[in-house]
């Protein structure tokens, strides 16, 4: 799965043709023993964060949320996409 973005300790990776499980825009997170899937809006679809580190990639997907979208619209078409970077 391609990594998105990293950043203190966080790793975000979008999946290619990974649209028929939760059905909406969503990255993969995981940091350390903690994974989950969040959409874009910030919903948690599966897995389990820690509520600060979900609160960090909230922000953090709130700020790129057009570079987000087009890496998954690219993404659900197989198509590669640009890494994002984190905040500074």
């Amino acid at each position: 799965m391609p990594e998105l973005s990293r950043f203190r300790n966080v790793i975000i990776r979008m999946q290619y043709s990974d649209d028929e499980r939760h059905h909406k825009p969503h990255v993969h997170v995981v940091q350390g023993d903690y994974e989950a899937s969040v959409g874009i809006d910030g919903e948690v679809l599966s897995g389990c964060l820690p509520a600060k580190t979900l609160r960090m990639v909230s922000g953090w997907m709130a700020f790129h949320e057009d570079e987000l979208y087009a890496a998954w619209n690219k993404a659900v078409r197989n198509q590669p996409f640009d890494s994002i970077p984190p905040l500074q």
